[in-house]
């Protein structure tokens, strides 16, 4: 069996909707295409006793042990190898249960496709699932233990930690959208102008200088002293003469710890003679020159959570400890403690397993201890410096327990320091009774305080800490989001998008766009290329200057990543053509079809997908929608039409000349095709069907007006700047030039029945094929030509796509050849440039010279070059 492709999904896609994170997998499985699982003796066996829990997995039978049903019938590998897939996951802490294996229409070659939580291990899991497949199959022995542990570290390394998770979570749940923007715990919550930032739990509102304060512990503990804050006693200290000094002054049992260390690094606890306190200053000052020495304040360690300056949660916090028995020793101990089933690895788990590290080492020898010691029993033991979840360390919840008094004490404390989340580190007996009565004392203030602690507590109430958070940066009734409009189809996609773009900045809006030409924001490209995919939709939305997105959806993205938003204001659909076809594991027309709904199926309940009425396919899309239907029509009588007017539904139809909007059987005439630049008066029909939608979707939002609208249509011209490489026609003194992005037979017949309106004699095509078409797309191409021009020379894109220029060039020819009605001299030259030279050198008075064109700007910019030197002579 040998794997061909891995990809990643990350938005709504070919597959699901509801589920867009999945892995696509193409296998090719060979021999074993003829070897189904009931024809292999022993094969059922030697799965489920490697890997039992699959019993689970109810497959299309709906029961428990329906895979194995599956498998004692008869199935092929690729189906095999998703269950495995996905049942590595899941025992690597990552619950996963989605998965399809389907035919690409290849012989024995098979897309797997599978849900995952962390990308990396999804597709690390393709490659173990395979391999785990073939050595059953082989009779070979493999134990998955490595592959589930590997696994459960990619998915520590890659996912984010359980506080920015948590926030991310409940952002979500309000339909707050996200964007992960490092492979760390930076995220962007929201669209555009309305987007937030956090990461870890420091959010874009936090103030820096509040940041910086909290990271000085001299300046902190400064700052809360001068508040009357109750403080341990402590001074800075640079070396042992100051260190004597501070230790006369505050006397044993002391801590020390490095002024802007973290996580406990470098801090040293309940020091009690001169020879500990040597020690620990050396080990603080490697996280830096200057070390605070305070007074060790006996008690319990309390973390007391503020967020938007109000108390949250409090936690009572122990480190990772072991209590003797007199009969083991600290090693065996800490086994059995790591047996408790809430303990896992990393943060899959309430509990994390206690790791034995340096940090253990250095706790055991400052009492003298090893890991063979036998404590005696009842005895406590701490294994780690503090008291972090993280490190192996437990919480108990205590929220209902903390005095008004302290409450006040900690909400003024977020203030002084100036932190909207901040945590804060109390040392006290118990927070029943005001601090500054049982002489407790404030330790610390931390910026980006963890959250596990109090989300999953290993004793009390859970608490939703993400919940304030979201309800700081998103006050009641925002949701982060702006408009967006989505625009698929198969031809016309970038004349609507920019269309409808055009509309919305007439409007006042910031608009971002995508087009197959590139990256716009407010009308400034940033990208050029085909930016039709999700990278260049997350561009748009990751642009805090962007208020209203259009959105430019191809197949080639929807197949490769899927969607780069999860839902959409509005969605259009222009048409559905024979394009692409026999390319990424689309066969047919229908399929296609499919690939393009992904986008209206992405439709707001209460937005609306705007269907064109004339193309079947795109019609029956609104069987499928959960939204609201709009249409488009080049023709008011159409039946469909009038069925949904009379339901009282939103159209855009041509009529009499206009461009009219319908709301049920009432018409507002929106403009005169004639003012509209870019149907040039009419003649470009395809224009006219392309302005349909436009109109109706900047409508249907509401914001924009009829008459928004109107001056946008008449400002919206057919220009190199405004739609390049679309209908752009430039008139030279004795001929002209017509240049468009025509690639596909559709497209093609679209741009010749505009040719045959367009007075000039004779008509010229330089015309190609595109090399990943079928053979048949390609002679269509050739065909048309023949019908409409005169001469017709031959060009070749710059990428043949697969194909050799001379194949190419042959099917055209073959296409053109099938014209008997007339003899068209074709001219062949590879290079496009030197294809439009030619056609310019020997251009007769005229001549109307149409150039279906590759790279769009190269050539826009020869034809403008030329014009120029023809303007000046």
């Amino acid at each position: 069996m040998k794997i061909k492709d891995i990809r990643a999904l990350r938005g709504p896609n070919y597959w699901s909707i509801r589920r867009p994170k999945l892995i696509q997998m193409t296998i090719d499985l060979e021999e074993m295409e003829e070897k189904p699982t009931n024809t292999m003796p022993g094969f059922r066996e030697r799965l489920e006793q490697l890997i039992p829990s699959l019993y689970e997995h109810r497959c299309s039978e709906g029961v428990p042990g329906g895979f194995f049903q599956r498998v004692d019938e008869g199935t092929w590998m690729g189906h095999v190898i998703e269950h495995v897939a996905l049942e590595l996951q899941t025992l690597a802490g990552m619950d996963t249960g989605f998965g399809r294996t389907r035919g690409t229409g290849k012989p024995g070659e098979y897309h797997v496709v599978f849900d995952y939580m962390e990308e990396e291990a999804g597709i690390r899991a393709a490659r173990m699932a395979v391999e785990t497949v073939q050595a059953v199959i082989d009779q070979q022995e493999i134990s998955l233990e490595p592959f589930i542990q590997e696994l459960r570290e990619i998915r520590e390394k890659t996912r984010l930690g359980p506080s920015t998770g948590c926030i991310v979570d409940e952002a979500a749940k309000r339909g707050i959208p996200f964007i992960r923007l490092n492979k760390y715990s930076l995220v962007q919550l929201g669209y555009g102008v309305n987007q937030k930032r956090i990461r870890a739990t420091i959010a874009s509102t936090t103030s820096s200088i509040a940041v910086d304060i909290a990271g000085d512990k001299e300046d902190t503990k400064d700052l809360l002293e001068a508040a009357q804050i109750p403080v341990p006693t402590g001074k800075i200290v640079r070396d042992e003469e100051d260190l004597q000094s501070a230790i006369k002054k505050i006397g044993y049992p002391i801590v020390l710890k490095p002024i802007s260390g973290n996580h406990g690094k470098g801090a040293t606890t309940n020091i009690i003679n001169w020879e500990q306190a040597v020690k620990a200053l050396a080990e603080a000052k490697v996280y830096g020159r200057s070390v605070i020495c305070e007074k060790f304040i006996t008690g319990f360690d309390f973390r007391v959570l503020v967020i938007n300056n109000k108390f949250v949660c409090a936690a009572l916090r122990t480190p990772a400890s072991v209590t003797g028995d007199g009969v083991h020793t600290i090693e065996w101990l800490v086994n059995e403690t790591n047996k408790d089933p809430r303990r896992g690895y990393g943060h899959e788990k309430v509990l994390t397993q206690i790791k034995l590290d340096s940090f253990t080492q250095k706790m055991l020898d400052d009492k003298g201890y090893s890991l063979d010691t036998i404590p005696a029993e009842g005895e406590l033991v701490l294994l780690k410096p503090t008291a972090n979840l993280s490190t192996g360390g437990t919480s108990t919840d205590v929220t209902d327990e903390v005095h008004p008094s302290n409450i006040f004490m900690c909400e003024r404390i977020s203030k002084i320091i100036g932190l909207d989340i901040c945590g804060i580190d109390i040392m006290a007996p118990n927070l029943r009774l005001p601090i500054t009565e049982n002489g407790g004392a404030v330790l610390e203030v931390n910026a980006a305080p963890g959250f596990r602690m109090h989300i999953e507590p290993s004793e009390g109430i859970g608490r939703n800490v993400a919940e304030p958070v979201v309800d700081m940066l998103f006050p009641q009734g925002s949701n982060g989001q702006i408009p967006i409009i989505a625009i698929t189809g198969t031809n016309g996609k970038t004349t609507t998008t920019r269309l409808t773009a055009h509309i919305a900045k007439a409007a006042g809006y910031k608009v971002g766009f995508t087009t197959s030409d590139g990256v716009y924001i407010q009308n400034q490209l940033m990208m050029k290329g085909d930016c039709t995919g999700p990278v260049s939709a997350q561009f748009v939305l990751k642009d805090p200057t962007v208020d209203f997105a259009v959105l430019e959806c191809a197949r080639g993205g929807l197949l490769k990543a899927g969607l780069a938003f999860q839902q959409c204001d509005i969605a259009v659909v222009t048409n559905i053509s024979e394009d692409h076809i026999g390319l990424g594991g689309i066969s047919t027309i229908e399929q296609m079809a499919k690939v393009k709904a992904v986008v209206p199926e992405t439709v707001k309940k209460n937005g609306f997908a705007i269907l064109n009425a004339d193309d079947d396919l795109v019609y029956e899309m609104r069987k499928n929608l959960h939204c609201n239907i709009a249409l488009f029509s080049m023709n008011e009588h159409n039946p469909r039409i009038q069925k949904h007017s009379k339901q009282g539904g939103f159209s855009a139809v041509y009529e009499n000349g206009y461009v009219t909007i319908m709301k049920g059987a009432w018409k507002i005439r929106v403009e005169k095709v004639a003012n509209i630049p870019i149907t040039y008066g009419g003649k470009a029909t395809h224009n006219i069907m392309n302005t349909l939608p436009a109109i109706l979707a900047t409508y249907l939002y509401r914001n924009i007006t009829v008459e928004d609208i109107r001056q946008s249509l008449q400002t919206f011209t057919p220009s190199p700047n405004q739609t390049p490489g679309r209908l752009n026609l430039f008139e030279f003194k004795h001929f002209k030039f017509l240049v468009d992005y025509a690639h596909n037979p559709a497209g093609m017949q679209l741009l010749c029945d505009f040719v045959e309106k367009m007075d000039g004699t004779p008509k010229v095509g330089v015309i190609s094929g595109t090399g990943d078409r079928r053979d048949e797309d390609i002679r269509e191409i050739g065909r048309i030509s023949s019908r409409y021009f005169d001469e017709i020379i031959i060009r070749q894109d710059k990428n043949l796509r697969g194909r050799s220029a001379e194949e190419i060039v042959k099917l055209l020819v073959e296409g053109i050849n099938e014209n008997k009605e007339k003899k068209i001299p074709v001219t062949i030259i590879y290079n496009e440039r030197e294809a439009i030279m030619h056609a310019y050198n020997t251009v007769k008075p005229g001549s109307l010279i149409t150039i279906m064109c590759d790279v769009v700007a190269e050539a826009l910019d020869l034809i403008k070059e030329l014009k120029e030197k023809e303007d000046k002579e």
